[in-house]
């Protein structure tokens, strides 16, 4: 499971920054341009900074940042000016543009704004410190190494290893002690001309991001329609997504998700699943992957951990002891295996990762014992609401997968969830003048913990069944209609999304990253609970703000932002230390879109059913290219909320 999360106060603030990723490389830039080896600044390889400083001047003279935007996932440009005559007055003779790419790459190119010719020297300073991302983060990285001259370059060592910067064209001289590279460039009136900068770790050649690979897991999918918000939106989060990809080192042909640069850049087990749940829409690539790579660490022979898929713990917030994510991913291991089967993983594969999925099945068997709910591993621990509610969900999930496949044991599940269905609603659920609320937790002495929060939208994430159904969920009907209306409040919907601490409970805080924060994954999860359950004016209000929050960020969702409330003339705040791009922020995204159509597959059973939101929130929209049982699938969604598939897979029939 994991030791508990180390603290680290003050960690360098990541919102004003531009990160390129391409995992495992990543470039971290000020708004300036110029990496000054200041706080995170560096080109990164696997966790190390290879390159901590970039300096260009021209005639001596720093260029005047123009401007800096993010072209591509892993990639950002940077346009500054200098002034190189004397009289020139306030028009700049020269336009600097750096492109510069997370594999290590850099290209700095001089325009001439003139209309004569101009002979310039031009200086590339360089430094780095070898230092790993976690020594930067905690202000413990140490000085500059000394660099030697090497090849058309520089060259770095320390006994963490070595990095290297070459040039083209080749630098008229290199002087290795003050880690200064020097051109005399020519430009024609009006021309042009550029340097190329590569960094390089360790004698190899360059990164290799696993999401630029030839096919990448991902179908390659469009939005259109009434809001013009949709494509940008879809297309970020799909770059990101493949900017995160990892290879398992024992399988390398299985890619999984990282849950998020430039913190955590790791394996993740459930951020993984989770998002590769939200994007099944582009096809099971992805969920296979990572399904056979977690496979490869679950825990298994004699004990009561056999069957666990090893994880962190995470901080839970003001109000609880910090969670178990081995629980959610080994909870959400067989969850996702029924689900994208359903989309339309083959069976052969299904039967591959099935032994992995009953073992799952098998653990919380046996941990719940005779018991009723599934507690937290500690001696003594408390039930969590969502564990719960992800627990429900795999019982019924997986029992229907191992009817499906023919194994034993879906029964016992099955009769296991209708106990906890029972006592859920009767021990959960905290009655009061306001109409009640389910608890966050149940304490071992069987007193609730009483506070609202953003985690009670996992009971609204019921899964889907055969026949595009949804699984029942822990909540009756009445008590549903209430939880959505709690969701649709002010204390929680913040106009921006869903506030992962109601503004009314002790310890609110619109920057806490569990206690007020906006959290994308839960308020994605909260919108397609909310439209699949058929409450879609609360679903509608929170999916219009997240869209909204996506566009003044770019449409590069991070993986959370304040939850202060919307006014009119008021913009979502970034917190500091947000990942972003994030796996759960960036799949949301799909997920999002892919919720208005309500798309319910069974590709076993060559059908698919379509639940559109009725009240049709962004107008007209029109998703192409997703994948449904391995073959291309799109649809549209009229004005008037009515649903129609424009392209499927041969013999694939629409369900009622």
């Amino acid at each position: 499971m994991g030791p508990p999360p180390r603290r680290t106060a003050g960690l360098p603030p990541t919102h004003t920054v531009l990160i390129c990723v391409a995992l495992p490389g990543l470039a971290i830039s000020s708004e300036q341009g110029q990496m000054t080896g200041q706080g995170l600044e560096g080109f990164y390889c696997a966790g190390r900074r290879v390159l901590s400083r970039c300096q260009v001047r021209v005639a001596g003279r720093e260029p005047l940042a123009l401007q800096a935007r993010m072209t591509a996932a892993d990639r950002a440009r940077f346009v500054g000016a200098v002034h190189v005559s004397p009289h020139s007055g306030p028009d700049p003779d020269l336009v600097v543009e750096r492109v510069r790419q997370a594999d290590g790459t850099e290209r700095i190119t001089l325009h001439n704004a003139t209309p004569r010719a101009l002979r310039l020297p031009v200086e590339v300073s360089l430094g780095t410190d070898l230092a790993d991302l976690g020594a930067i983060a905690s202000g413990r990285a140490g000085p500059e190494l000394p660099a030697t001259v090497h090849d058309s370059g520089l060259r770095w060592s320390s006994a963490g290893g070595n990095s290297s910067v070459t040039a083209d064209p080749p630098p008229a001289d290199a002087l290795a002690s003050a880690g200064l590279l020097r051109w005399e460039l020519d430009l024609p009136p009006g021309g042009s001309t550029s340097v190329e900068l590569r960094v390089r770790p360790d004698r190899v050649g360059g990164v290799r991001a696993v999401g630029r690979t030839a096919a990448g897991p991902f179908a390659v999918a469009r939005a259109s329609g009434d809001d013009p918000r949709l494509q940008p939106l879809l297309r970020t989060s799909v770059e990101d997504l493949q900017a995160l990809l990892l290879r398992d080192p024992a399988r390398p042909s299985d890619t999984h998700l990282a849950a998020g640069a430039p913190w955590r850049c790791g394996s993740a087990p459930a951020e993984a699943l989770a998002a590769a749940r939200m994007t099944l829409a582009l096809g099971t690539r992805l969920a296979a992957g990572t399904l056979r790579t977690l496979a490869r660490t679950q825990l298994t022979g004699p004990g009561r951990q056999s069957g666990l898929i090893p994880g962190a713990r995470r901080d839970a917030g003001p109000h609880l002891p910090p969670g178990c994510t081995a629980t959610e991913a080994t909870l959400l291991y067989p969850v996702l295996l029924a689900e994208a089967r359903r989309w339309g993983l083959p069976e052969q594969e299904t039967e591959e990762l099935l032994p992995t999925a009953e073992r799952c099945l098998t653990w919380l068997r046996t941990t719940i014992g005779d018991g009723t709910y599934l507690n937290d591993p500690e001696p003594g621990g408390l039930a969590r609401c969502e564990t719960q509610a992800h627990a429900h969900r795999a019982a019924l999930l997986g029992a229907d997968l191992l009817n499906v496949c023919g194994r034993p044991g879906g029964e016992e599940l099955r009769q296991w969830a209708r106990a906890l269905r029972t006592a859920f609603q009767e021990e959960f659920w905290i009655d009061d003048h306001g109409g009640g609320r389910p608890a966050a937790a149940r304490l071992p002495d069987g007193s609730p913990v009483p506070y609202l929060g953003a985690a009670a939208v996992h009971l609204l994430d019921t899964g889907l069944l055969g026949g595009g159904e949804q699984a029942p969920g822990l909540l009756d009907k009445v008590r549903t209609e209430q939880l959505a209306r709690l969701l649709g409040g002010p204390a929680l919907d913040s106009g921006w999304g869903l506030r992962s601490l109601g503004t009314k409970e002790p310890g609110h805080n619109p920057f806490g990253h569990r206690s007020g924060a906006v959290r994308v994954h839960e308020t994605a999860v909260a919108v397609a609970g909310l439209a699949a359950a058929g409450y879609e004016k609360e679903a509608g209000s929170l999916l219009r703000g997240v869209l909204a929050a996506a566009e003044a960020f770019g449409h590069r969702l991070p993986e959370m932002y304040a939850g202060e409330q919307r006014t009119e003339a008021s913009t979502p705040l970034p917190h500091p230390a947000a990942c972003r791009p994030a796996a759960t922020a960036a799949a949301a995204g799909v997920l999002l879109l892919t919720t208005l159509a309500g798309i319910r597959p069974d590709a076993p059973a060559r059908s698919v059913t379509l639940r559109p939101l009725r009240s049709a929130p962004l107008g007209e929209i029109v998703l192409t290219g997703l994948r449904v049982a391995g073959a291309p699938f799109s649809v549209r969604v009229s004005r008037l909320g009515l649903a129609m598939v424009e392209e499927a897979a041969e013999g694939l029939s629409l369900g009622a």
